[in-house]
């Protein structure tokens, strides 16, 4: 095996954030459609079907080897929420 699928599932709740259900590894994508066709009937899945993503990842492989940067936002630069 050279490659594993990773199944997870992302809706944005109420206030706008990310709702990130890690769902499973499979070692197929044929695996993980196939999950994704069972859970889309279940209730959550079935009011966002849209939201089923399916990453490959290469076994023994770093997976971020470009590093990253965390970028500091100055607070007026944020958007204001208002609440009705």
């Amino acid at each position: 095996m050279t490659s594993v699928y990773v199944l997870q599932h992302v809706r944005e709740d109420r206030d706008s954030h990310e709702d990130v259900k890690f769902i499973g590894v499979y070692s197929s994508r044929e695996m993980a459609e196939s999950a994704i066709s069972r859970l889309s009937r279940a209730p959550g899945f079935s009011e966002t079907p849209d939201g089923f993503s399916i990453d490959e990842y290469r076994v023994d492989r770093d997976s971020w080897e470009e590093g990253f940067v965390t970028l500091q936002v100055e607070e007026s630069f944020l958007p204001t929420r208002t609440h009705a």
